[in-house]
């Protein structure tokens, strides 16, 4: 019976992806969208820009398209619309951007949002489109030039606050910068913000020059590199940009790269405004570009400071015929850009821009890409040293600021349980056989703990798709920014590793994972209310063949995942836990209600069966398991005896006596027998031979026996 309810619940998965594969969001964009001057007739302007009938082709830098309406033959300027990867390349929680149409009016207020394709695992598979569209809908009417935060809003300082989305609190701070920086680089280039102003540097004259090294240390250089992986290409090689640049208006700085008489001869043809920069390039790829042609833009740098951006044309390009500073790198091309924006000051942090487009491993697409390096002018070239900035948060400081409560108290959680367990011997021996409450109200708190608060209030279930994700950025690009952008998973999956290492997978399997904590409890629970005659495990020598599923489950995960990593986002729905705790279990489509209830209610009657069969995050931690630290104790005598088999619940103790780690729980049941003298047979029955030869019971020791008699002196 209980191998057709599995065989039941693997078809009822095999259904569900097949719905999921008909609905995915993540659309095939026609590559015509980036690319064409013509961007609306591949885009639905008119969705974000109400009442336009006729839109420009694109213009400016970065690019954007005028909207219009047609009265008396003439057309009257609605406003602008502009896709969001023209202007930021913003990676969500998946990694990849999410592709956003966006309208404003002619005052900077927002008029329309529309997603035209994301790759988050939960909007593709949990949370309904929906909630995505009702967040986006909240910026409508709203200026472009506002502060707005995700959040409550606070009007004694000017905060606009938006409600965010539950369960996908990355996605939408986000999404959030992806509104805003594109907003107001649009913004501003039309004139509706107005630069910001800023105190233009003054320079210092230290006597003398440096050589390369000297300026690489001191930060008067800096290095923007890009490797294959980064775009999608195979890793190995030379780069695919590396570059090196910075500022020539510092008089030191400017000498070593020119000389002596060739800074003379730059700063001689400057005007009031100009700001000449050198780049230094070589790698696969040209940073000159398309532009490098008589009247043309050059297309793949940008200079970026507050969100304003500079683009350089044929006439702020000057020849660099060679590096003065000795031990230069060896390079490709080279060039000095003039920055000629009286706005723009080398007293305040700025960012050197490589645009280029990076391929999609799963679809072989290209997408926008950018890649930045900040510069800012080293405190001893300038008169006062370097001015106070407040630089924002990243997104995912942001999210550990707003959680920190939440996190403290997480914490405190896992710290308090890998305590308990640290301490299970002083546990165990407390216990009996009959009267296990030393050891099953501990691991009963943490039961309800972690369903409660890890799973249904901080939703913070780990998942195979992070192993995937982990594996795949170990072996492509490795982004310390996507893993801490979800606080509570990062510290989970820190206890997970540490824990798995030290003990084994069960201290996580056994006592915190939320379903696997709701599945026992559910199991002790039918046992205590009378269902107890119904319940039971599979024979020993099926479970010794199922039990490898959840293996087949996993790798079968990480070998699609290297042709798509969508489909293997998919297939991880063999998992309930997106359907029990992030969006519930009657809030989404009945194949996968039916699913994660199947389970659950077959969790009533056998002890965990998805741990032990179905779990690809169970089988991927098992693995590392068998070089734990420390295991479970054992006698000479459990091979023959046979005794803790008979109540293991994992089925984790074989023939011979050995318990499989990789299997075990750590319910800890064994541990109980291993010091009841009444409980455990070898123990038992030396118990009785001291007994009946009038020896007395010393305490028990730490190998299970009792300790020997000193003989006496």
């Amino acid at each position: 019976m209980l191998i057709r309810l599995l065989q039941w619940c693997i078809a009822v998965l095999l259904f569900q992806t097949g719905v999921v594969c008909a609905q995915s969001y993540e659309a095939q964009l026609p590559p015509e969208l980036t690319s064409s001057p013509d961007m609306c007739a591949y885009a639905p302007c008119r969705e974000v820009m109400p009442g336009a009938d006729s839109f420009s082709e694109r213009k400016g830098r970065p690019p954007y398209v005028e909207a219009y309406r047609t009265e008396a033959g003439k057309k009257i300027p609605l406003g602008y619309v502009f896709l969001s990867t023209d202007i930021v390349d913003i990676p969500a929680y998946s990694g990849k951007p999410v592709i956003t149409l966006i309208g404003m009016d002619l005052q900077g207020k927002f008029t329309g949002v529309r997603i035209l394709k994301h790759s988050e695992p939960i909007l593709l598979l949990g949370i309904p489109e929906d909630a995505l569209t009702n967040f986006n809908n909240q910026y409508l009417g709203k200026f472009v030039g506002d502060y707005i935060e995700i959040g409550h809003s606070h009007k004694d300082q000017g905060v606009l606050g938006l409600d965010a989305i539950t369960g996908a609190t990355v996605t939408v701070i986000a999404q959030n910068q992806v509104m805003l920086r594109s907003g107001r680089a649009v913004a501003q280039q039309v004139g509706i913000i107005k630069p910001k102003v800023r105190a233009q540097a003054r320079y210092l004259d230290p006597a003398g020059k440096f050589d390369w090294a000297g300026l690489v240390k001191e930060g008067a250089v800096q290095r923007l590199r890009v490797d294959p992986k980064d775009v999608g290409l195979p890793r190995g090689g030379e780069a695919f940009i590396d570059l090196w640049f910075g500022p020539l208006e510092a008089p030191a700085i400017g000498r070593s790269i020119l000389g002596d008489s060739g800074y003379a001869d730059l700063m001689a043809r400057m005007q009031p405004g100009d700001h000449p920069i050198f780049v230094i390039g070589s790698g696969r790829e040209s940073f000159k570009g398309s532009g490098f042609v008589r009247g043309g833009i050059f297309d793949r740098v940008q200079v970026v400071q507050d969100g304003e951006t500079t683009t350089f044309r044929d006439l702020d390009y000057i020849n660099l015929y060679g590096i003065e500073a000795a031990g230069a790198p060896a390079y490709n091309e080279s060039v000095i850009f003039i920055i000629r924006n009286p706005a723009f000051s080398s007293a305040y942090p700025w960012n050197l821009v490589f645009l280029g487009n990076r391929m999609d491993r799963d679809t072989g697409a290209r997408s926008f890409a950018s890649f930045d390096k900040t510069y800012w002018t080293p405190a001893r070239h300038l008169d006062g040293g370097r001015p106070v900035v407040e630089e924002a948060d990243p997104t995912w400081l942001k999210v550990w600021k707003q959680r920190a409560v939440e996190i403290a108290l997480f914490t405190a959680f896992l710290v308090a349980v890998a305590v308990v367990y640290a301490k299970r011997d002083a546990l165990v021996r407390r216990s009996r056989r009959n009267d296990k409450r030393w050891v099953s109200i501990p691991k009963y708190i943490a039961w309800i703990v972690s369903i409660g608060f890890v799973g249904f209030t901080a939703m913070a279930q780990p998942s195979i798709t992070q192993v995937l994700t982990w594996f795949h950025s170990l072996l492509f690009q490795w982004k310390w920014e996507l893993f801490l952008s979800d606080p509570l998973i990062f510290v989970f999956w820190w206890f997970i590793i540490i824990t798995v290492f030290l003990w084994g997978r069960g201290l996580f399997c056994g006592w915190v994972c939320p379903f696997g904590s709701l599945s026992e409890l559910l199991y002790k629970i039918a046992g205590a209310i009378g269902l107890k005659r119904w319940q039971g495990q599979l024979p020993q020598h099926w479970h010794d063949r199922l039990k490898w599923v959840k293996y087949g489950v996993f790798f079968g995960l990480i070998v699609v995942s290297f042709f798509s990593m969508t489909l293997a986002e998919k297939l991880a729905e063999i998992e309930p836990f997106k359907t029990t705790f992030l969006v519930g279990l009657f809030n989404r489509a009945w194949p996968y209600t039916l699913f994660a209830g199947g389970l659950l209610g077959l969790s009533l009657f056998t002890e965990r069966p998805f741990c032990k069969y179905l779990c690809p995050l169970g089988a991927a931690l098992a693995m590392p398991t068998t070089f734990r630290w420390f295991g479970l104790k054992r006698k000479e005598e459990c091979g023959p005896c046979k005794a803790c088999a008979v109540g293991c619940g994992s089925l984790a103790i074989d023939n011979s006596g050995a318990i499989d780690q990789r299997e075990c729980m750590l319910c800890l049941d064994c541990m109980v027998m291993y010091y009841e003298e009444h409980a455990c047979p070898p123990l038992s029955s030396e118990r009785k031979q001291r007994t009946k030869a009038g020896l007395p019971l010393t305490p028990i020791g730490a190998d299970g026996y009792y300790i020997p008699i000193k003989p006496v002196q």
